[in-house]
Order: C-alpha cells, then sequence, then structure tokens
C-alpha cells in the first residue's frame, strides 16, 4: 500500500476505530528477521506514530473524569434535621422509631429572598442623615417598588438597614405594597460595613484591621439571623424583602458566599450592582440554595441605571 493511501486511512478514521488503519497499513510492511520494520515501512509507521499522537485519547463514558472542586455542604446553615436532634430521642415515639423525630424537624417550605440595593444617594454628605436619596434615586425606589408589585408575590416581610439611604428606599417601594400590609423592620446589623479584606485589594478604600474584626462579626451576625432554610413550623412558601447598603451590600456582595452560594468571601468586591436592583435567592427545604437573579435592573430606562 503507498504512503498516500494510508495516510487517506489514517485521516478518514481518526477518532474512530484504530484496528482498521493499523490493518490497512500492515498490509504493505516489510519486516526483518526479528520483526523489525524495513525501508519505506519504518519511515511510513514513524510518520503515522505522528499522527496517531495528534488525536485526542478515547474516554470511556464509565471513566468520565470526577468533577472538580469541594462538595456542597448540605449543613451550611447549621439547620439540617440530623444535626438538630444530635442524635438524642427525646420523647417515646422517637424511641420507637428513631426517624420520626428527623421527619417532624424537616423543613417544608422554601424562603425566597429577594434583596433590595438602595437607590442613588447624596455622596456629598458627611454623616449618615445628610446622605439621603438624589432626585434619581427616588425615581429609581419607585421603579424598584413597581417592579416587586408586578412580580405579583405575597410578601410576608421587608426588612431594611437602619442608614438613611436604605430606609428612604423601603420606605418608597412599601407605598408600593400597601395592599399587602407588609411590615417594615428596621435592623442595624444591615448597616454599611467592611466584612473581609477583598481578593483583589482595591487602592480607593482600605479599612483598619479591627474595622474589619468588628464588622464582619456584625455582617456575619446579620446573615445568620436572615439567610437559611425555613423552619419547620413553617408551613407555606415566604417571601421577603431585604434592603441592603454599599459598599458592603451586606446578603448582596458580602454574604453570596460560603456559607451560602459557597462563593469564596474575599470576593464580594468583584461584584458591581445597579442601585435599585435586585437579587433573589432561593432556600430549598434541604439546604440547596439557588440564584435565581443577580443586580437584575432591567425593568428601569437605561438613563435611570446608576452604582453610586
Amino acid at each position: 500500500m503507498s504512503y498516500r493511501k494510508t495516510l487517506k486511512l489514517v485521516c478518514g478514521f481518526a477518532g474512530g476505530s484504530a484496528v482498521l488503519v493499523l490493518a490497512a497499513a500492515a498490509a504493505g510492511e516489510s519486516r526483518g528477521y526479528f520483526g523489525e520494520l524495513r525501508g519505506e515501512a519504518a519511515s511510513r509507521w514513524s510518520r503515522f506514530t505522528v499522527l496517531q499522537a495528534a488525536q485526542p485519547a478515547w474516554t470511556p463514558a464509565s471513566h468520565t473524569p470526577a468533577p472538580t472542586g469541594q462538595a456542597w455542604d448540605f449543613n451550611w446553615d447549621k439547620r439540617d434535621p440530623s444535626s438538630l436532634t444530635n442524635g438524642k430521642k427525646t420523647n417515646a415515639l422517637a424511641a420507637e422509631d428513631p426517624s420520626s423525630e428527623q421527619d417532624n424537624s424537616k423543613p417544608k417550605a422554601t424562603r425566597n429572598i429577594l434583596l433590595i440595593r438602595h437607590s442613588q444617594y447624596n455622596l456629598s454628605g458627611t454623616i449618615d442623615k445628610e446622605r439621603i436619596l438624589t432626585p434619581l434615586g427616588r425615581e429609581q425606589a419607585e421603579f424598584t417598588g413597581e417592579r416587586l408589585a408586578a412580580l405579583g408575590l405575597k410578601y410576608d416581610v421587608m426588612i431594611h438597614s437602619s442608614m438613611a439611604r436604605a430606609t428612604e428606599t423601603a420606605n418608597i417601594i412599601s407605598k408600593h405594597l400597601s395592599d399587602l400590609g407588609v411590615d417594615l423592620v428596621s435592623c442595624d446589623l444591615l448597616r454599611e460595613g467592611a466584612p473581609i479584606e477583598p481578593v483583589p485589594p482595591v487602592t480607593h478604600w482600605k479599612p483598619d484591621a479591627v474595622q474589619y474584626h468588628e464588622d464582619g462579626a456584625r455582617i456575619e451576625a446579620a446573615f445568620r439571623r436572615y439567610i437559611h432554610r425555613a423552619d419547620a413550623k413553617q408551613k407555606e412558601d415566604s417571601y421577603e424583602i431585604i434592603v441592603c447598603v454599599s459598599p458592603a451590600d451586606l446578603l448582596i456582595r458580602a454574604q453570596l458566599r460560603l456559607e451560602a452560594l459557597q462563593f469564596p468571601p474575599e470576593g464580594w468586591l468583584r461584584m458591581g450592582l445597579n442601585n435599585g436592583s435586585i437579587t433573589w435567592l432561593t432556600i430549598r427545604p434541604s439546604g440547596r440554595v439557588a440564584l435565581r437573579t443577580l443586580g437584575d435592573a432591567g425593568f428601569m430606562p437605561p438613563d435611570k441605571l446608576t452604582r453610586t
């Protein structure tokens, strides 16, 4: 067989059956006393080896490489039923049926948490009460309120930071949800802060180590209070609104992290979200977490978008 025909077969069957290629090439080979290839055959096989090495290795489906990365921690919020019972039997029924206590403590409802970033505010203010919303910021809050109302969800509560810009944003949004009787709850834990030193570092913002130490603990406390799976006593799915502040944006930028989406916490400043945008987290009874939207602001006209 000529070299041209051999090469044609090699190219035609690359990634297919190597047996046919070998058989066709072997038909015209010349071997010595000890089986070694001679002359043109040796040169031809040398060229074939180069072509063969260029082909991707075939991996059977049964030998698919295992996925990389860390395994999902189903007890990220320390509310997995197995950890709540701690292996103890608290009554006679549990003694008869070890699984009954865990069944009673299993969540059955899904929590939906809608995290709202505050609207644009006055950056020239030197203290919190002076950093109120700009006229554009108030417009943005109106758009956000309209959007939340249009979703047609039955909101249970609106929790907001006690800082001026978040409080004002929440008050404007609440006007659009008045028919639902949504309660407004102010929380100091949701105030602005420095949760953890960002990676990579930034040059325009360098808090002292003590600020990371103090703010980090407070923000972690807020996360543990508000972001977790439903309690076992909750019967229906819930929809809760949390209005946060910047630059930490608390649960939006800092705490979409190891415990919830299990994203590295040091990456919190890699996320930039528009004012008045909506981030939607869904937490299933099993502890699975889904990010349904991140910084959605598509309901606002393009000329109303800002990131202050």
